[in-house]
């Protein structure tokens, strides 16, 4: 069995957290929180991505 990489995991928990909260962004119809919550998702997903990259 593999060892569990916990920062990484954490990491995804928490660009999927951002992409929920965009659902809830939408949900009360405010744009600033949707932008936000969008650019910080895909911000978290791209510096995960660079860590793969880097190992």
């Amino acid at each position: 069995m593999k060892n569990i990489n916990f920062p990484m995991l954490f990491l995804a928990i928490l660009v999927i957290a951002m992409f929920v909260a965009v659902g809830i962004a939408i949900s009360y119809q405010n744009i600033w929180l949707i932008i936000l919550f969008i650019v910080l998702g895909f911000g978290f997903m791209g510096y995960g991505i660079s860590l793969k990259k880097k190992k």
